[in-house]
């Protein structure tokens, strides 16, 4: 018997008890109750900075956020022991809402479930039980003044395009960051946003759940995107801010294991961002508008955009493993893809400055690099670009070095002894130019992304 089928057995049920709002005039604080009957219980934490003193604490699509984040922050209690069946407290839902979660959940598991070579069935590995008094066929209906941007911003190139795409739009927005981190407040700075136009959320893990990792229950990736969706409208609703602005690529929808629908970016991808549309339209009514400003782009287009962007050059960061410190590790491939990506677009001493190693010099990356370009069934289980913009930008960095005389890393090197490399050499890279129609920009900020990006010839204007 397997971990996945003894576990289950062991605890076959997990309860969303509900959650205890604690509200004053500066802040709003959540406590989720969860349960493991027979194992643990989690109280997790959200902590919100109120702009003003009004109150929301009794405000009904207010409690459906705060009802739905907490949904969404149960699956990485839940993985745990994946019990067969999850009871849920204070509301109940319809049949179509249940399947909405089951999809998240199982999509957003994918790489849990392969990681932990778990053959979970989409219609049976979770059953979702919800009774209450409360149930979400009402909305408040209570006109609301909408007006200007929140932008979450993770410290990297992207969400800092988008604040550069958008920033005409700094005086009526705001940044949306969680948690604290030094290189997340110097990209809002630099972007012109204050003290005040920074809106933070705080958000704590029980610490049960790193107990039961270390003795060997199931560990791994959850879909942390749609915790983002889910708490920046709240971020929205208490802001009165009419727009939350994601930062999610094309490329985000492409599977991370080839031949298969596992996706390390799942909660990234377009079939999430019109899922989540949908289901924050029809059964919560904030009227906040939740899109992707760079879901046309491609990561190589955005990095030809980012290239340009100097004053954040050594202040961004998008390294997971040195987040803690602010710092990029200079071994993860993480690390790489960014190297790998603007190297197209930036001196590779430049790249070796900001990243602060010579990172495709090194042959202990050569597996990971391996990875990225597609000569492995996996990619990094990372949030990185596609075989297809890792290939291009890696042949244009040896095209580029080889013209300017300069000696090639290590990686470049084994480059051009693949047959990917003569492939990519001469294939026409249409990157530079492409548009994907298939987004969900309204359309004025359809209009700004095409003139600013026409402006700099990253997209072809026909």
């Amino acid at each position: 018997m397997s971990d996945y089928e003894r576990f289950r057995s062991l605890y076959p049920e997990f309860v969303y008890h509900g959650y205890d709002i604690e509200e004053t005039e500066e802040s709003i604080g959540i406590r989720y109750n969860f349960e493991i009957r027979g194992l643990s219980d989690f109280n997790p934490t959200w902590k919100f900075i109120k702009q003003d003193a009004q109150s929301l604490k009794n405000n009904r699509t207010f409690n459906k956020l705060v009802f739905s984040l907490g949904m969404v922050e149960l699956v990485s209690y839940w993985k745990v022991t994946c019990s067969p069946l999850v009871t849920v407290k204070g509301f109940s839902m319809t049949q179509k809402q249940i399947s909405w979660w089951k999809k998240l959940y199982y999509n957003g598991l994918g790489e849990f479930f392969y990681r932990n070579q778990i053959d979970a069935d989409p219609l049976t590995f979770m059953n979702i039980e919800a009774s209450g008094n409360d149930d979400f066929s009402q909305h408040d209906n209570i006109p609301r003044d909408l007006n200007g941007c929140l932008i979450p911003v993770g410290g990297g190139k992207d969400s800092i395009v988008t604040l550069d795409l958008l920033s005409d739009m700094v005086p009526e927005s705001c940044c949306y960051l969680i948690n604290k981190r030094n290189s997340i407040y110097q990209s809002a700075y630099t972007a012109g946003y204050t003290d005040g136009q920074i809106v933070l959320a705080q958000r704590t893990l029980d610490k049960n759940i790193l107990r039961l990792n270390s003795e060997g229950f199931l560990n791994g990736h959850t879909p942390f995107s749609a915790i983002v969706a889910f708490s920046s409208v709240i971020a929205a609703f208490m802001n009165s801010k009419k727009y939350v602005v994601l930062s999610n690529e094309a490329s985000a929808n492409e599977s991370t294991v080839k031949g298969s629908q596992v996706n390390h970016q799942y909660s990234k991808s377009y079939e999430f961002e019109k899922d989540f549309f949908e289901y924050e339209k029809e059964f919560i009514g904030s009227e906040v508008y939740y899109f992707s400003m760079l879901r046309p782009l491609s990561e190589y287009q955005i990095a030809s955009y980012f290239s340009d962007l100097k004053k954040y050059h050594k202040i961004f960061r998008s390294c997971n493993v040195g987040s803690k410190t602010d710092s990029w590790c200079s071994n993860c491939s993480k690390c790489l893809f960014v190297c790998l990506i603007l190297s197209p677009f930036l001196e590779y001493e430049e790249l070796c400055e900001i990243l602060g190693s010579n990172i495709a010099d090194r042959e202990d990356m050569l597996e990971t690099f391996r990875k990225l370009i597609g000569l492995t069934d996996e990619k990094p289980f990372e949030c990185v670009g596609s075989r297809d913009e890792v290939n291009f930008a890696a042949a244009a960095a040896v095209r580029k070095m080889e013209e300017a005389g300069k000696r090639l890393p290590l990686l470049f090197e084994y480059y051009k002894t693949t047959t990917l490399y003569s492939e990519y050499r001469n294939k026409k890279n249409d990157l530079l130019e492409g548009y994907n129609k298939t987004n969900n920009l309204p359309e004025t900020f359809k209009e700004i992304l095409f003139k600013k990006c026409c402006r700099k010839g990253i997209i072809k204007n026909d």
